[in-house]
């Protein structure tokens, strides 16, 4: 079997012993690794710094001037709501005034003043049939002293 193996794969020595040879050779020829220093960073430190700076100035900033109109707003709204009330109370004396005028004491008293007496039983006409309920009577009495007839 050694023949046929022999005859198969003829023994080089330049073929199979350099194989290894390099390999060893390559290994101490090859620097050894270290680690590579950090890359510098102060260079991008101080940008980033500055805009955070910047970023919480402008935040502080925009918080006061919304506080500030918040507070503007409320002193409106504490202005209107005074106004409102005002303008409330007129609107109450001023219902206060129709309720007092429309009055059946006052009314009467409007309209003895412009020469109106009294008016006595009414008549009604019912319009289906034409029918009169009632006996209408002539309105008697002295026209008012203020009044554009007397």
């Amino acid at each position: 079997m050694r023949a046929s193996n022999a005859a198969r794969a003829p023994r080089d020595d330049n073929f199979s012993q350099p194989a290894r040879r390099p390999e060893r050779i390559a290994k101490e020829q090859r620097p050894k690794l270290r680690l590579a220093p950090p890359p510098a960073a102060s260079g991008l430190r101080v940008p980033f710094v500055v805009m955070i700076v910047v970023l919480v100035i402008a935040g502080v900033v925009g918080i006061l001037a919304l506080n500030q109109k918040i507070t503007e707003n409320a002193f409106e709204l504490d202005r209107l709501h005074a106004e409102q009330a005002q303008l409330d109370r007129q609107e109450q004396d001023l219902d206060e005034r129709i309720a007092e005028k429309e009055s059946p004491g006052n009314l009467a008293a409007a309209a003895r003043k412009l020469g109106l007496i009294p008016a006595g039983a009414p008549a009604f006409i019912r319009l289906p049939d034409g029918r009169i309920s009632g006996v209408p009577q002539p309105a008697e009495g002295q026209p008012a002293i203020t009044s554009q007839a007397g």
